[in-house]
């Protein structure tokens, strides 16, 4: 009965991580961010669902300059009453900063306290890949996650926070008979898994279902991909004509995060899809010769960070953002000719054909794609603005009007966007009254949203008449 009462909470908690995705998909990130969290409050150990995605898009969101929390945000969002509430203001903040290791560590403690086993282990996993990372290591941290993978009752990696901590604290006499006393604990647990019966047997099998989760998981300690590559290797060698067994392999190396194995992994599918003629080996190559570069431009994007006056570091990371938007082009033109009913694949060329101004082009894609109730209204978005950009603006005013129509939120993210376009579009296109009045109704909804009160103030002071700003519109 219980599984059943958590697959109905997952069931309602999938409605908002579909709605975050939808909107995540109009670039509306801080909303998508109040979705996930929400759906999160319904089913707090959603890894796969929930926090993966949500922690995928934070980055994106930070490579698109999206700002850190707010000093009201932190006020706002800070503790909590219950451990549910903790984790889950600590995540809301974590994904406006992803690398604050503060707010990775408020969400493994209240995940504890909450009984949040899954969640508590996957953030642990994720601090110490990070602490171990950074060359400003912190003892205390490691001292946190000896805490935390104890009481997770995970020995092993137990040890290894312990290790690091003795390594930074050599004279702390506690801290070294604490390591020894979860050495002879994980030993002792070793032992028994080495008895025969069916306690070896139920051992074996959790151990089994761990390591299966642990090559699932996105964010993977180093072991475990190496792990996953062994396993995977020998698998695709008993059954070298399994496509699912390539994919598995190519995954398994693409997570390693190295040139040599990106190219080994894009190298399996390009030739398998030559044999094999199985489109779902080109899709996955395309994918993660996207995730190679995406990872580069993260790498590159630390070193401007570390060193404002990196200009080497800049224009390395400027080439790679055309490299990557050019091979994402590519890719979903190749996805919608081979998959023409799949609406969400349109959607994203179309978006990238906006990104290079081909404005004619993304048109058609875009209307296919607004077929889909998912993808509407962020499909007719991006249409408005390519016929906005386009100087079309009377037809960019329809489509902004329908979509408003059709949209069944009035004062969410997605909404002010849209109503936003409109305004612009009416300013563009002379009618400075519509323009105002739109303008004047977001400026009393969020009167810090975007440029609208400058905008308010200068069409007042303007009065009637044509306005001969051009400046295109958000993409």
């Amino acid at each position: 009965m219980a599984e059943e009462t958590n697959q109905e909470l997952l069931k309602k908690a999938k409605a908002f991580f579909d709605r975050a995705e939808q909107v995540e998909a109009t670039d509306n990130f801080d909303y998508a961010i109040s979705m996930y969290v929400e759906g999160l409050r319904r089913a707090p150990d959603a890894i796969e669902d929930g926090h993966i995605p949500l922690r995928h898009m934070s980055f994106i969101r930070q490579a698109k300059g999206g700002k850190k929390p707010s000093m009201m945000d932190k006020m706002k969002y800070r503790g909590g009453k219950s451990a549910l509430d903790q984790m889950l203001n600590a995540e809301f903040l974590l994904a406006k900063d992803p690398d604050n290791l503060e707010y990775i560590q408020a969400m493994i403690k209240a995940a504890i306290a909450g009984g949040y086993v899954k969640t508590a282990e996957w953030m642990a996993d994720i601090l110490f890949d990070a602490c171990r990372a950074d060359k400003r290591e912190n003892p205390q941290v490691f001292i946190l996650l000896k805490d935390a993978y104890s009481k997770l009752e995970l020995y092993d990696k137990a040890v290894q926070a312990c290790s690091y901590a003795v390594k930074l604290k050599p004279a702390d006499a506690a801290l070294s008979d604490e390591l020894r006393y979860l050495s002879a604990n994980m030993a002792m647990r070793k032992g028994r898994y080495e008895e025969e019966g069916d306690f070896r047997k139920m051992i074996k099998d959790r151990q089994g279902q761990e390591k299966l989760q642990a090559q699932e998981a996105v964010v993977k300690t180093q072991d475990y991909r190496i792990i996953a590559v062994q396993d995977a290797r020998k698998a695709l060698e008993a059954d070298a004509q399994s496509t699912e067994k390539i994919r598995k392999l190519a995954n398994a190396l693409a997570d390693l995060e190295h040139d040599k194995s990106f190219e080994e992994a894009i190298k399996l599918l390009e030739e398998n899809y030559v044999k094999l003629r199985d489109f779902s080996l080109k899709k996955l190559a395309g994918e993660l010769q996207i995730k190679r570069f995406k990872t580069l431009a993260r790498k590159t994007k630390a070193k401007i960070e570390a060193d404002s006056k990196d200009d080497k570091s800049r224009q390395e990371f400027r080439k790679i953002s055309d490299n990557l938007l050019k091979i994402e082009i590519e890719h979903f033109k190749l996805c919608v000719e081979n998959y023409p009913t799949d609406a969400k694949m349109k959607f994203e060329y179309g978006s990238r054909l906006i990104q290079t101004k081909q404005y004619d082009q993304a048109i058609p894609v875009l209307q296919e794609a607004s077929q889909d109730p998912k993808n509407k209204i962020a499909a007719m978005d991006k249409l408005g603005v390519c016929f906005f950009n386009k100087g079309w603006y009377t037809d960019a005013i329809d489509i902004f009007q329908e979509a408003i129509k059709s949209y069944e939120f009035e004062d969410d993210a997605v909404a002010k966007d849209l109503r936003y376009n409109l305004a612009r579009s009416f300013e563009q296109d002379g009618d400075l009254e519509q323009a105002l009045a739109i303008y004047r109704k977001l400026a009393q909804l969020d009167y810090s949203y975007k440029d609208v009160r400058i905008r308010v103030d200068k069409l007042r002071a303007k009065g009637n008449g044509k306005n001969g700003n051009s400046q295109s519109t958000s993409q």
